[in-house]
């Protein structure tokens, strides 16, 4: 069963408190400019994608374009990321903030593409220009956010061993739970392959998950609930 996720407003959520101060780790300078080169480039080249997906986004439904969220960054910082919409319009509504399971009804014909390929995050190349994201590095999960458990009873992402670590490094695209995770465990298992990225990370790490990002890009697996590559 796919874990779900939901926002901190829901009616059984914890009631919220201040988050704990987080040690934040320089970034590499090659890290930098490995991000800042990329996402120049893939902003510049992608525009014609931009154009087309806007098109088919709006043709499809009439609904917004792009789709909007808070997320938490390095050192607990929150920024705002968008996306191309892959959902219909308010998917949210009655629901909160519940993850995509397979065969999801509120995913839209062009999302199913767009989510298989990873085209729907093309507006998150900004974020990482500008130094809220890199290419590589844990999930940015959303400001409060909570997992239903097995047993029914929700449990505080910040209470999981492993979440203050996770954020002392910017939040990445791509990553080695992204990747190698099998999409439907919890979040307390994801966090263990996030910590495993910040005690191995450097630039050929990053430069070898940037290259099967890619490979599972151009394969559509993205969101296959097995193996990936």
């Amino acid at each position: 069963m796919a874990s779900a996720s939901v926002g901190a407003a829901a009616a059984s959520s914890p009631v919220p408190r201040p988050p704990a101060a987080i040690a934040v780790a320089p970034i590499p300078r090659a890290k930098r400019l490995l991000d800042i080169s990329l996402s120049g480039i893939g902003l510049v080249c992608s525009s014609p994608i931009w154009a087309l997906l806007s098109a088919v986004v709006k043709l499809e439904d009439g609904g917004p374009i792009f789709y909007g969220q808070e997320r938490v960054g390095e050192g607990g910082h929150v920024f705002h990321a968008y996306k191309f919409r892959s959902m219909i319009p308010d998917a949210e509504a009655k629901v909160g903030a519940l993850q995509a399971s397979e065969h999801d009804p509120r995913v839209t014909r062009i999302g199913r593409l767009m989510r298989a390929t990873a085209m729907d995050e093309l507006p998150q190349l900004w974020n990482i220009f500008v130094g809220d994201m890199s290419f590589v590095g844990p999930r940015a999960l959303r400001p409060g956010e909570i997992e239903a458990r097995g047993d029914g009873t929700h449990e505080r992402l910040e209470d999981v061993p492993g979440f203050a670590e996770r954020h002392s490094i910017r939040p990445g695209l791509t990553g080695i739970a992204q990747i190698y995770a099998p999409r439907d465990i919890s979040r307390r298992n994801k966090f263990r392959y996030d910590r495993l990225y910040i005690k191995r990370r450097g630039f050929g790490l990053d430069v070898g998950l940037i290259l099967l990002s890619f490979w599972i890009k151009f394969r559509g697996r993205w969101e296959h609930r097995g193996d990936k590559i």
